[in-house]
């Protein structure tokens, strides 16, 4: 077990692998104002906010296998894989035929990403005096998914967890999240994000996970790289569902504060 911070709704602590955590009977009514507070306390009680569902915790990936993933190396050789089996696609502006019966528009052709062999990283958006920080960043997701809860994202059956973690991505590793990611990889590129873009995970619901973003990408140079590192993190809905040309989901990711994946 371990102290927590004051003020908190009624709860339990559960054990997942090695490290137990923190997790409230419901979702709190007042998370709202509650979030910025914990994220604010990170340091000195070194304990990670999530929204999740119980029952989509229990798998846990130790630091080792996030930690020892060659980030690079990795989705360099998945970008050899990738293009190779997409290029037939990205070389036929032919539409794909609409099934009979269906009243849709053909879908657009995808070009695919400008690049021939793996490009790297996208670099860093730098910290500057007007930066959003990340727990601002964070906060403001937080709140939009609460509000928008009500409707269009489904946040039923989630719960406030706390987690003994450095960062978000870490305490997803820890909490062992059920879905068809490839947790290591998924961990590693959040750890990654956090670094260059100021990405926390704010939630994961389902099968999909919600982001906050302090520092988006200034300009579509450096959101096409980015943009394939969203690709090669294999969620089901960059730029396959809804069917989205590359250049067009990477366009929208310049200034784009919140992102989302899920896999099917």
């Amino acid at each position: 077990m371990f102290p927590l911070p004051d003020a908190l709704p009624p709860g339990r602590f559960l054990t997942l692998g090695l490290s137990p955590v923190w997790v409230s009977d419901g979702l709190p009514r007042d998370v709202e104002a509650l979030w910025p507070r914990l994220l604010n306390e990170h340091r000195s009680h070194g304990l990670v906010p999530l929204l999740c569902r119980p029952d989509e915790m229990g798998r846990p990936v130790g630091p080792h296998a996030v930690e020892s993933l060659p980030l690079e190396e990795v989705l360099a050789a998945d970008f050899v894989a990738y293009r190779r089996h997409r290029l037939p696609y990205w070389t036929d502006p032919t539409p794909a035929p609409v099934p009979e019966g269906i009243d849709v528009e053909p879908w657009p052709h995808d070009p695919g990403p400008p690049f021939e062999q793996w490009p790297g990283l996208a670099a860093e958006v730098p910290v500057t005096s007007t930066s959003t920080t990340p727990e601002e960043a964070a906060s403001r997701t937080l709140t939009g998914l609460v509000r928008a809860g009500r409707g269009l994202i489904d946040l039923r059956g989630c719960r406030l967890v706390l987690v003994p973690a450095p960062r978000s991505g870490d305490a997803l590793a820890l909490l062992g999240w059920f879905s068809e990611a490839p947790l290591p990889l998924l961990c590693a590129l959040l750890r990654s994000w956090d670094d260059r873009f100021g990405a926390r995970v704010v939630a994961v619901s389902g099968s999909t996970a919600y982001l906050s973003v302090a520092r988006p990408p200034l300009d579509t140079d450096q959101a096409q790289l980015l943009a394939l590192e969203h690709v090669l993190s294999t969620a089901d809905n960059i730029v396959d569902d809804p069917p989205t040309p590359f250049p067009a989901y990477a366009s929208d990711l310049v200034g784009r504060t919140d992102w989302s994946f899920w896999w099917d």
